[in-house]
């Protein structure tokens, strides 16, 4: 055991040495500004390209139509996978569950690194026309490219569950297998078309999102068991998931304009934390194999309907109050450390004003000197935005009462 825990911090060390000296490398050579002006000029071609494709698709226009996708972009988003997964964690199925939220995370981070590098301008509206299905969507339209985010989750997430209801359930049947299979592919296809029918993505885009998709899964797959069997393991998974949290918002690209990207993956980074250090802490009580599943009768429907009348205030609030206390916590440290900090939305008074957007640092800057001032000018930033660590602390707070705080609560008035 102690050979098989030492190997295992070996290569845990190795994967974040690996990070830090990635950070290094490509911000001493300007990476990512490589890598986009090499690329961009293909992908803008592609773009327009493309654009005769889109409105001869959107030359069907019908209201229906309209509706029916835009639900559907809505079902297939972000948003709807962490609304969906406290409910399925609630429900037994700690396995899908666990897997579906790395891999969601997964490839929000890697589909959004490739959108930031590389993405061109979209075409403009008119003549294409542009239908949002959500508040972000509406927002940020021009910020959608390569990949499509919808595409790539929709191929990842459904693939794997294909996958999970086939090796749990053991279908034997060839046919129902093919049906599975054909319903996720037309599942794919339909957010594929959908996409393009919307006018938020090219073609480029959508080829992009199902072959980066098919390349995901297929990974995922050779290395699921792998994963699970490591999270539920005692193996420093707290301490290795924090570092590699906290390493991969550094390793983040810096995009061309500002995106939305980094907020979802910061956001959805805490949340893969909250539940690798809740799930490894309390597997054995609530998230093994033998946990009682819903519609059995150790979970009848009417227990699984009080848990999550019980859970939904309950991770609400604690949401709320992570955030009341990174507000006031991570000002104070960054503050006693020296760390420059700013902040966007959060904190009115740590907004920047003019003065520093010409290049001089506001009062709130000021103290930052010393060692850490130095390691921030080498990551070539003059400060800090302390709303990425405010939503990083936020969702992982939310993330860990999900698998953690709620199912204790659930066993204390038997639910």
């Amino acid at each position: 055991m102690e050979s098989s825990g030492s190997g295992s911090g070996s290569w845990q060390g190795l994967i974040l040495v690996g990070i830090v000296t990635w950070i290094c490398v490509s911000s001493y050579l300007n990476f990512t500004y490589k890598l986009r002006s090499l690329l961009q000029p293909w992908v803008a071609r592609h773009v327009l390209g493309g654009v005769p494709l889109i409105l001869s698709i959107q030359k069907c226009q019908n209201g229906v139509l309209d509706a029916f996708f835009s639900a559907l972009s809505c079902v297939v988003s972000v948003p709807f996978y962490t609304a969906f997964l406290p409910l399925l964690f609630w429900s037994g199925h700690g396995r899908l569950a666990r897997q579906m939220t790395l891999l969601i995370a997964f490839c929000d981070y890697f589909g959004n690194c490739i959108k930031d590098v590389i993405s061109a301008p979209r075409p403009s509206c008119p003549p294409v026309r542009r239908i949002t299905a959500t508040k972000d969507e509406q927002d940020n339209a021009m910020e959608y490219g390569l990949p499509s985010s919808h595409t790539l989750n929709t191929v990842c997430l459904s693939g794997y569950l294909l996958y999970y209801v086939s090796s749990s359930v053991g279908f034997e049947n060839v046919s129902i297998q093919y049906y599975g299979f054909a319903l996720a592919c037309l599942l794919v296809a339909l957010i594929a078309f959908g996409r393009i029918y919307l006018g938020m993505h090219s073609v480029v885009d959508i080829v992009g999102g199902l072959a980066i998709g098919v390349l995901i899964l297929g990974l995922w797959l050779s290395v699921t068991d792998q994963i699970d069997d490591f999270i539920t393991s005692k193996q420093n998974i707290s301490s290795f998931w924090t570092a590699l949290s906290f390493l991969l918002l550094f390793a983040y690209p810096t995009p061309e304009h500002p995106t939305p990207s980094y907020e979802y993956h910061t956001a959805f980074n805490g949340v893969t934390l909250g539940i690798v250090t809740g799930v490894q802490q309390t597997y054995s009580q609530f998230h093994h194999e033998a946990a009682p599943r819903v519609f059995s009768p150790e979970l009848l429907l009417s227990a699984y309907i009080g848990r999550v009348m019980v859970g939904i205030p309950t991770i609400l609030l604690v949401k709320f109050c992570s955030k009341s206390l990174a507000k006031w916590i991570l000002p104070t440290v960054s503050s006693a450390l020296g760390i420059p900090i700013r902040s966007s939305t959060y904190i009115p008074k740590l907004k920047l004003n003019s003065g520093h957007a010409n290049g001089k640092k506001t009062d709130e800057t000021k103290f930052s000197v010393g060692y850490l001032h130095r390691i921030c000018e080498f990551l070539c930033q003059d400060s800090f935005d302390i709303d990425t660590g405010i939503r990083f602390f936020q969702y992982a707070g939310l993330a860990w009462s999900v698998v953690d705080l709620v199912p204790s609560i659930f066993s204390y008035i038997n639910l």
